[in-house]
């Protein structure tokens, strides 16, 4: 016989996961005990937001499952928010919150989390796959292995144990569950689809973060060279189609290109949406009169096809790279370097007359001086609608961002995740002085644990897209301007935390150079604060 909390811990150990994320309480700490025992090792975060946030990212970047601790009470509910980021993110995340004890169930308990007080299973049946309360420990392995199931089979995303005190210590029969092996679901549509791409004079594809999910980036490269397709993408499809490429337009939606909004106003016969949901931040630009004749929309669910743009629709249900394979089979594959443009080097000029630097001229500057194989978090706000228009992909795969739920703050953490989860590639968080408010104590995690992530902070002190936002709409900002501003530089450095404060480009190549070296050398984070232009005007004002 074997504790529950011992046989989740080996399980955990089995699957090749070696850090967890959380904060201790004593309704989960019989959890936390027994991974040390397995050598697993807990990341103290400072706040049960961060810890969901991280272990997202740490099975983002790792391709497996993340798990994240609170204790009950306040600790669930903090974890909320991570796991409406992750069911948006599309990550395999298992959330494990306590309870106080199974048998007390009824009385008077602190930090409750049943039904008789802060009933974290039912707030967690919105923003998971799965959540239920484990009532003995006879029903942890089921439970367990349909969690599992959930979190990673179809649309992957987070699901929820709530387990009480007195089941994490309860001596039950061990078991071990192998992680799901995936069935790639192809759609019965490939035939319709490539009638359409042999039929269509002036195609246009549209790739979303789903291209990230099923890392398809070849295949849609494949595609869309093979029928020579212009190609759009995202705000979440950032970073899954390669800037300096002949058919590359550039970004629709918020932060969108010139390029792609002309294609569009051009006249577009088909248009391939590959893994979008097609939420109002990526369609910016795509009026009803510049809709497409037919539109086929490739995704895992038919959910959101055909609820945004009213016009025929073919759906291709299933894994995006599995069918795109499947189409490509049918096809001659063109020769791909004829197709590849030469790395242009951003020209960047000083304006010493300027007291604070342009943000665009700052993501110009940052592109030239990171490595090509840089892998960037851009947090929500306009710093990352600015990296979207300017911050241009070198390699597939190297830029993330959520368009969808938007929690600020959250990459932080899912670059801290990604970083332990990975620690030979350069991790960048793209952040800004916002989200530093809310969840920069996290940097404090990055130092402690090892985890040398380069945050780069656009700082004008204001809630920038918020306040742009309002001024557009009203005239004025309400509540949108720091009264005091968060000197990022000092707030690093009080953390300890190697920190560097940029006015100039020159100031931004040298801290960026820098910092790279004190990752390299000291095994630890760096912050690079930028002060950018607060009246500069963001690229996110044609949203309505």
């Amino acid at each position: 016989m074997e504790s529950g909390a011992s046989i989740l811990a080996r399980n955990f150990k089995a699957w090749g996961i070696d850090h967890i994320f959380g904060i201790p309480g004593k309704a989960i700490s019989p959890l936390i005990f027994a991974s040390d025992q397995h050598d697993i090792q807990f990341i103290l975060s400072k706040h049960e937001t961060g810890a969901g946030f991280s272990a997202a990212g740490y099975s983002l970047m790792s391709n497996n499952l993340g798990v994240a601790l609170g204790t009950s009470g306040p600790g669930g509910t903090n974890l909320l928010t991570a796991a409406g980021q992750a069911k948006a993110s599309h990550v395999p995340l298992l959330i494990i919150t306590g309870h106080p004890s199974m048998k007390d169930t009824g009385k008077a308990m602190g930090q409750d989390s049943s039904v008789f007080g802060t009933d974290l299973v039912e707030m967690f049946k919105a923003v998971t796959k799965f959540s239920v309360r484990v009532e003995r420990g006879d029903l942890l392995e089921i439970y367990l292995q349909h969690a599992l199931e959930k979190a990673i089979s179809g649309v992957k995303g987070p699901v929820h144990l709530s387990i009480p005190f007195d089941i994490l210590i309860e001596e039950i029969e061990p078991f071990h569950l192998e992680l799901p092996v995936l069935t790639e679901l192809v759609s019965p549509s490939i035939r319709h689809v490539l009638e359409r791409l042999e039929a269509a004079q002036r195609p246009l594809m549209l790739l979303g973060k789903g291209v990230h999910s099923s890392r398809a980036y070849e295949e849609v490269r494949h595609l869309a060279e093979t029928w020579n397709i212009p190609v759009i993408t995202t705000p979440g499809g950032k970073g899954t189609f390669i800037t300096h490429h002949k058919l590359s337009l550039g970004g629709l939606g918020l932060g969108g290109t010139q390029e792609a909004n002309d294609y569009l106003a051009g006249g577009v016969d088909l248009l391939l949406v590959i893994g979008s949901k097609l939420s109002d931040m990526s369609i910016v630009g795509l009026s009803q009169d510049v809709y497409p004749k037919h539109l086929i929309h490739f995704d895992y669910e038919p959910t959101f096809i055909g609820k945004t743009i009213n016009v025929p629709t073919t759906p291709v249900l299933g894994d995006i790279r599995s069918n795109l394979s499947l189409i490509l089979e049918y096809a001659e594959e063109h020769d791909s370097i004829s197709y590849l443009l030469p790395k242009q080097v951003n020209t960047i000029s000083e304006d010493p007359g300027t007291e604070r630097m342009s943000a665009a001229t700052s993501l110009k500057v940052i592109r030239n001086v990171l490595p090509d194989h840089s892998i960037v978090f851009g947090d929500d706000g306009s710093h990352s609608f600015y990296g979207i228009r300017y911050f241009d992909i070198h390699e597939p795969g190297t830029f993330y961002f959520d368009d969808v739920f938007g929690a600020m703050g959250h990459a932080i953490g899912y670059s801290i995740g990604a970083k332990l989860a990975s620690p030979a590639q350069t991790i960048v968080c793209l952040v800004g002085d916002g989200c530093m408010f809310m969840h920069g104590t996290e940097i404090s995690t990055a130092l402690n644990y090892h985890s040398p992530v380069l945050f780069i902070v656009l700082n004008n002190g204001r809630l920038d897209m918020v306040e742009k936002g309002m001024k557009k709409m009203i005239g004025k900002s309400i509540g949108a301007v720091y009264d005091a501003p968060l000197d990022v530089s000092m707030f690093a450095e009080s953390m300890g935390v190697r920190s560097f404060k940029c006015h100039t480009p020159t100031d931004v190549s040298e801290s960026i150079n820098l910092s790279l070296a004190h990752i390299e050398t000291m095994n630890q984070p760096a912050v690079v604060e930028i002060l950018v232009d607060e009246n500069e005007i963001p690229p996110t004002m044609g949203r309505q």
